[in-house]
């Protein structure tokens, strides 16, 4: 039986080769041949007929990614097990202590986790064709046990009902302008995970003392990320400091009046990896599912109906929005926001007090 470690930062302190190769650049030589989708690998998924899939992707869509892959390959049903990142990790990390192999493949949007997972030899190698061809290496395990499947950004956003296009903020460093002052909402790192990564660029490319002047602000504290876009769109407070890129974007398609921001000194970015695991229950339509979401036809899914970015090269943005080409973005670094997000939590906390 597996021991299941449940501090990530401990486990990351143990494993420097780890903590400096979070996404591994140049794939190595010990990177698995890619696999496509094969008519034997379809037939012994279907033989198998379920495919287990744990995901914080919005519930909505990820039962959309399910029916599409059912239509596609009919005779395998997808369980989709919709929670938030922590809960997921929590829950696969009971059901392991207590040998028990429920999940087949996961889909997370905390990459910290997967460097865990690796680690205590969870996962099971495998490299879908779309993973090979067309995800940038920088995406992509070096081991090939994940890689990003969907990414999101960490805006700044405003209420364009109350906030004028030329008055509005352009940068982090704009709200700290004296105006702003008990005009602004902001997530906490202790509850959300995208927010601990935004803290964690911005405290790395801005410094801990940005943190500081913020909180002098009379800033609003709220806890989760997909938050702030709502309170901006109620009129609690113009401003948002950071939120979810997708809820603003699909909030404005909605007729919602807000707009996002991408801030001059660059915009958090957020990678949410997929893995298959080594002991999962249906081990070929796990393979084949996780082949399946990098695939053009879900990758678009992602995008056009999530409000998600893709990495894939062959996938564009949806028509209207930003390109992330054209958009200056702070690095990701999940081993290095594992091992400190005890210290960012301490930190940030004496600044912003709830």
């Amino acid at each position: 039986m597996t021991k299941f470690r449940p501090s990530r930062r401990e486990v990351l302190k143990t494993s420097a080769a780890l903590a400096v190769t979070a996404f591994a650049a140049p794939a190595r030589a010990a990177t698995p041949p890619s696999e496509a989708i094969t008519p034997a690998l379809i037939a012994a998924a279907t033989k198998e007929g379920v495919v287990v899939w744990y995901t914080s992707a919005d519930l909505q869509l990820a039962t959309m990614v399910g029916k599409a892959f059912e239509r596609k390959f009919p005779g395998i049903g997808v369980r989709v097990e919709r929670a938030g990142g922590e809960r997921i990790f929590t829950r696969i990390g009971q059901e392991y202590a207590a040998n028990i192999h429920t999940v087949d493949a996961v889909s997370t949007g905390d990459a910290a986790q997967f460097l865990i997972w690796k680690q205590q030899k969870w996962l099971a190698p495998y490299v879908p064709e779309d993973v090979a061809q067309h995800i940038p290496a920088e995406h992509r395990d070096a081991d090939g046990t994940y890689a990003t499947v969907r990414s999101s950004l960490c805006v700044i956003g405003y209420n364009t009902e109350m906030v004028k296009r030329e008055d509005a903020p352009k940068s982090f460093a704009d709200l700290l302008d004296p105006k702003w002052k008990g005009k602004i909402v902001k997530g906490h790192p202790s509850y959300s995970g995208t927010i601990m990564t935004s803290t964690f660029q911005m405290a790395r490319d801005l410094g801990w003392p940005y943190f500081e002047k913020l909180a002098r602000q009379n800033v609003m504290q709220v806890q989760s990320a997909t938050d702030t876009p709502k309170k901006v769109i109620l009129g609690e407070r113009p401003v948002m400091a950071d939120g979810n890129e997708y809820n603003v974007l699909l909030l404005k398609e909605a007729g919602s009046p807000i707009e996002a921001v991408y801030a001059t000194e660059g915009t958090p970015f957020i990678v949410q990896p997929s893995a298959i695991f080594g002991a999962a229950p249906h081990p070929n339509a796990a393979r084949l599912f996780q082949n399946y979401l990098f695939t053009v036809e879900a990758q678009r899914l992602f995008v056009d109906a999530g409000g998600l970015r893709s990495v894939h090269a062959l996938v564009t943005d949806k028509a209207g929005r930003v390109p992330l080409s054209a958009i200056k973005l702070m690095k990701d670094d999940p081993a290095a926001v594992a091992a400190q997000g005890a210290e960012i939590k301490r930190r940030y906390s004496e600044y912003f007090r709830v």
